[in-house]
């Protein structure tokens, strides 16, 4: 049987939406916002069927009553017009997707010749 991915409102709460999100396109932002996460990045553009747009890494965590996670904005533009979603990863749904940042790479050591 093939592994079912988490539902999308265990992976990313929206904080504000000026456009109605489709579970479609909350898993295009996750996706992206995930790959910013993980590699540090500050911007990725998004485009697609649904939507175009760039979504931003805000490099702070956010937290609303028990739900707490890394935040994030996007700029869209869609069937239904332009507009802006604020959302943050959900911590539980970073574990479900067994994330953690990368870290950046250590400069090689210095070799002293003796």
């Amino acid at each position: 049987m093939a592994e079912q991915s988490p539902p999308y409102w265990v992976l990313i709460s929206v904080l504000f939406s000026s456009q109605p999100l489709t579970p479609t396109l909350a898993m295009t932002l996750h996706q992206a916002a995930f790959e910013l996460y993980r590699r540090g990045d500050a911007e990725q553009r998004v485009a697609g069927d649904l939507l175009t747009g760039t979504v931003r890494n805000l490099r702070k965590d956010v937290q609303m009553g028990s739900i707490s996670g890394p935040a994030f904005e996007a700029e869209i533009e869609t069937e239904r017009g332009s507009g802006t979603v604020r959302f943050l990863l959900t911590r539980q749904g970073l574990e479900m997707m067994h994330a953690q940042p990368e870290a950046p790479p250590t400069p090689p050591r210095p070799r002293y010749l003796n």
